[in-house]
């Protein structure tokens, strides 16, 4: 990356300057695990450890969006290496799953709120993985922020109080006593406190895995599941494991982006940055109707071609090395008509963008670096919870597809495909930039558009999150308010269905290592209640 020169901010109107430090520095959607983060840091800890730490803690601090029920993947540069490792934290459908009773019901696709939709969590055991091969501290010293805040309770932040008051309704039966305050969604400022997952949280420290996918909170699980009607079993819980896997690799424009392989969705977002290869970008205006039509058409093709090919690792084959190819991206860039959005282009299968997502990157003053990303699906993933300890569990099944024959077909066993992706950005053999952006459906496009922006625009990291930002999906075209009317208009024109959007589209986190000055330099997106930290 050529050296990053901000761009001179007016600082008579509102925004957010980037966050500079030479010893670490991290960059969260929540100030309380921005501060756990940098506090891990100080005490002796490096990267890895800060991100365990402030990922488990943002279950706590944004619980509408992760926490110990759910997935994560990370990828890891070492201290010392320009080596990217990548772990794959997603859990599997229950062996038992019944794919037939599901058909049976005259179901289309995956539910999205029943048992069926619940994946064997697979986000505890990454953490415990991680922080045995590359952590400093241990276990005890990492979760220790977590048990004490879940204990003592956290203040509900702005953006968090908004989306738990949307999403109250989809909590019921023991969710709603462990996710509402009498009753009612927490508003900003009041303290929430999770006594349960603190118990969890202590037994993990103790333990390691064990005291997670075995013994009584397994059985916790296990339990509630069965009472709910589903097929989860002891076995399948103690079978949870997560697994290092390689990164894939793609370019644009001199630069190299590095992904993890599915079931995650990171090849969709190195074939749409390869269509929009394809044209000249940088010459356009960065938020009028031409840049926007071309990467929403170029969108609906990448997330075409993501939904027909991306699944499980044991299934998806070939498939990987079709959608990288170079012939792909140049049959897919010929089908956008500059002047005209094409009704049969396929569009996005996504009925709705996920916005329930938390990214963290951490850089250490070794220059380890972390690139985390943390889910539960959609808003408290299933609505549902253990009945003892609280554990409310994702909804990731409901990324399967239950078409019969699909690369993606449901089945016992088996990993969904995944929306949530943690990216780095490489230039001349180097890490430059780790990033991630959150928003279920959206992630990939995400990390197109953040890239553009630095990439061909020059903006620096906190300018190019800034942005304003345009998602289609579902056949239509999401601008948020940022975009110019006459920008709406035109589009609409080009035969965009274009909408504005009901809430703000994503969040995003990056860290830029300047091996020049020897500084890192932080943003973080202001959609979202969190900061850059650093010291």
């Amino acid at each position: 990356m050529p050296r990053l020169i901000p761009l001179a901010r007016d600082f008579q109107t509102p925004g957010r300057s980037l966050v500079y430090a030479a010893n670490g520095l991290c960059a969260t959607s929540h100030p309380l695990a921005s501060a756990v983060a940098i506090d891990t840091l100080r005490a002796g800890g490096n990267a890895v450890d800060a991100a365990i730490a402030a990922a488990v803690l943002l279950g706590i601090c944004e619980p509408q969006m992760t926490g110990l029920g759910g997935d994560c993947f990370a990828l890891v540069k070492p201290a010392g290496s320009e080596e990217i490792i990548g772990l794959n934290g997603s859990g599997r459908a229950p062996a038992a799953l019944d794919v037939e009773a599901l058909l049976g019901e005259g179901r289309i696709a995956m539910p999205i709120d029943t048992p069926a939709a619940v994946t064997v969590p697979g986000a505890v055991d990454a953490f415990c993985r991680l922080s045995a091969d590359h952590g400093r501290l241990g276990l005890e010293a990492c979760l220790a922020p977590a048990i004490r805040y879940a204990t003592e309770g956290v203040p509900v932040a702005p953006r968090v109080a908004l989306d738990w008051a949307e999403a109250a309704g989809r909590l019921r039966g023991d969710a709603r006593e462990f996710y509402l305050l009498g009753g009612l969604p927490p508003r900003a400022g009041q303290l929430f406190r999770a006594p349960g997952q603190a118990e969890v949280l202590r037994r993990i420290a103790r333990e390691g895995r064990a005291g997670f996918y075995e013994g009584e909170v397994a059985q916790d699980m296990v339990a509630s599941l069965a009472a709910l009607g589903g097929a989860h079993t002891a076995d399948d819980f103690a079978a949870a494991r997560a697994e290092y896997v390689t990164p894939i690799r793609s370019g644009y424009r001199g630069h190299e982006l590095v992904e993890l392989p599915p079931n995650g969705q990171g090849a969709a977002a190195m074939l749409l940055l390869a269509i929009l290869e394809r044209f000249d970008i940088a010459a356009m205006d960065p938020f009028g109707p031409a840049r926007a039509h071309v990467e929403a058409e170029a969108t609906r093709l990448a997330y075409a071609a993501r939904d027909r090919f991306i699944s499980d690792p044991e299934t998806v084959g070939s498939a990987l090395d079709h959608l990288l190819a170079p012939e792909t991206a140049d049959r897919l860039a010929a089908l956008i008509d500059p002047d005209r959005a094409q009704a049969g282009l396929a569009t996005i299968a996504a009925a709705s963008v996920h916005r329930e997502t938390i990214y963290i990157t951490v850089v250490d003053a070794e220059r380890m670096a972390v690139s985390l990303i943390y889910s539960i699906f959609h808003s408290f993933g299933s609505g549902l919870a253990s009945a003892k300890f609280g554990i409310n569990f994702h909804n990731r099944g409901a990324g399967f597809s239950l078409t019969p024959g699909h690369p993606n077909e449901a089945r016992g066993g088996k990993r969904p495909m995944h929306t949530i992706i943690p990216g780095m950005l490489r230039r001349d053999g180097r890490l430059t930039m780790p990033f991630g952006v959150m928003g279920g459906a959206y992630q990939a496009a995400g990390h197109a558009r953040l890239l553009s922006n630095v990439i061909d625009y020059g903006l620096d990291p906190q300018t190019a999150i800034d942005a304003p930002r345009a998602f289609c999906h579902d056949g239509t075209l999401s601008l948020e308010r940022g975009y110019a009317e006459e920008t709406a208009e035109t589009l609409a024109a080009l035969g965009h269905r274009v909408v504005r959007a009901a809430a703000p589209i994503g969040g995003a986190q990056a860290i830029v290592i300047d091996a020049e000055d020897g500084v890192l330099i932080g943003a973080s997106d202001p959609r979202k209640d969190g900061c850059a930290l650093g010291y």
